[in-house]
Parts: structure tokens; C-alpha cells; sequence
């Protein structure tokens, strides 16, 4: 399949990111993919253009750029970032990009779905949480802490993880070391207990970060075992008539 996938800017295009589509006339499902602490990087370009291969307009927005830190790359400074904004300013730039996505010509407004790594994963689950129309939500090792809620992150993804109606997949290492198995554990409570669609996976093997090649848990034999689920998932719930 013939696509398109090239840089947005805020002077061209009213959003910074990434966008991937294919060339084919009419609306397609979109996919936003959120980003991890290290950013925009380049594995997020590649997939995206896998993705609009398949059909899907997908959008990466750099949610730095959008919360006005400068920069193509971002390496080291996720701590600093998000030290400096708390999810509110996160899920609001979120929203923009995704309306965004949803805007556009190529996009069926209606077949829409979030995939999140890492950062992008945690601020997935809110973001789901207040965003009904969201047909499906993909997490890959969502970093989260059993920490109480505090004014940077005032919702805690147990409590949010539960208002979620629309179908989830989630993907999890049994080594990840910023989201330990009982908290694991907990999280699927909280989906079990909110009874939307929800599809687990847990690698005993994985690390935290095992999909990513920037990452120091890059994992690449688990990174190909994982995409084949998330896109047969897409698949199955953006692109096959909705149940009922």
C-alpha cells in the first residue's frame, strides 16, 4: 500500500509530531501513538509508517514540542519535563492532538485508538477514562507506581483504569523495573472491575521498555512478538463492524 509519512510542524501544520497515512482516498482509522519519557524517537516514525501500511492514518504527537520545550530530541530529559508538568497539562495537549487526528479528512472520527509506551502508556489510561468515543487503547508497559495522588498526578491509573469502556490491550514484562508485578497485578484489577474488553499479556522475561531501541531494556526478539498482537488487535476492533 502506497502512504505518505513525513514531519508535522506547529508553523505548517498546527501540531508538531509525526503522521503516517496511506495515499488511498477515504477515511481511514486513526491511531495516535504516545510517546515514552525519551520522546519522539525514531522507532515511533517506523512504526507509524508499518501501521498506515496497513490502513490506519496514524498521528505521533511530540508532547514536549507541544508544551513548548524546543527540540527534535529529547534524550535524558523526561525526568526534567515532567517534573516541570503534571498530567493535567499532559492530557490537555493530548486532547488537542487528538482531535486533531480526528479532524482530519483521511481519519474516521469513529474508529479511533491510542497506543502508549512507558509515559505515553500511564497517560493513556486517564486520557481513555474521559474520552468515551475512544474505540481502543493499547498499553505497552504503562509506568506506574502504587504511590498515592498528588497535585502533578492527581488520578491514580487504579482508579481511572476503571472508567475505561472501550476495548484494552495490554503488554507487560515480569521484569519491568519501574512497574513491579504486584502493581501489575493491581492495574488488572482495576480493568477486571471497570468490565470493558480487555486483552492481557504478560512476558515473565520482559523488561520494562523492551519494545523500544533507546531503551536499556530493549528486548528485540519480544518487540516482534508483541507488534503481530497489537496490530491483530487493531485490526479486530477498528476495522471489523463494531458488536451490537
Amino acid at each position: 500500500m502506497s502512504i505518505t509519512s513525513r514531519k508535522l510542524t506547529q508553523e505548517q501544520d498546527g501540531i508538531p509530531g509525526w503522521i503516517a497515512h496511506p495515499n488511498a482516498r477515504g477515511r481511514h482509522p486513526g491511531v495516535m501513538m504516545l510517546h515514552h519519557a525519551p520522546g519522539l524517537t525514531g522507532d515511533y516514525k517506523i512504526n507509524a509508517s508499518l501501521l498506515a501500511g496497513l490502513g490506519f492514518t496514524v498521528l505521533v504527537p511530540s508532547l514536549y514540542n507541544m508544551l513548548g520545550v524546543p527540540g527534535d530530541h529529547h534524550l535524558g530529559q523526561g525526568a526534567e519535563i515532567q517534573a516541570k508538568h503534571g498530567d493535567a497539562d499532559f492530557l490537555r495537549v493530548i486532547a488537542d492532538a487528538w482531535r486533531y487526528l480526528a479532524a482530519r479528512p483521511d481519519t474516521d472520527p469513529e474508529r479511533t485508538a491510542v497506543i502508549g509506551h512507558c509515559l505515553g502508556g500511564r497517560l493513556g489510561i486517564p486520557f481513555a477514562a474521559d474520552t468515551p468515543k475512544l474505540r481502543a487503547l493499547v498499553l505497552y508497559y504503562a509506568t506506574i507506581r502504587d504511590e498515592p495522588a498528588n497535585p502533578m498526578r492527581p488520578r491514580h491509573s487504579f482508579d481511572t483504569a476503571k472508567l475505561i469502556k472501550c476495548a484494552t490491550l495490554v503488554l507487560y514484562g515480569g521484569r519491568d523495573h519501574l512497574t513491579s508485578n504486584q502493581t501489575q497485578l493491581q492495574l488488572w484489577q482495576s480493568f477486571i472491575a471497570g468490565g470493558a474488553p480487555l486483552e492481557w499479556h504478560f512476558f515473565s522475561h520482559g523488561n520494562h521498555g523492551f519494545a523500544g531501541p533507546d531503551s536499556a531494556g530493549f528486548q528485540p526478539e519480544l518487540a516482534q512478538r508483541a507488534w503481530p498482537l497489537v496490530t491483530d488487535f487493531l485490526q479486530r476492533v477498528l476495522c471489523e463492524p463494531a458488536p451490537g
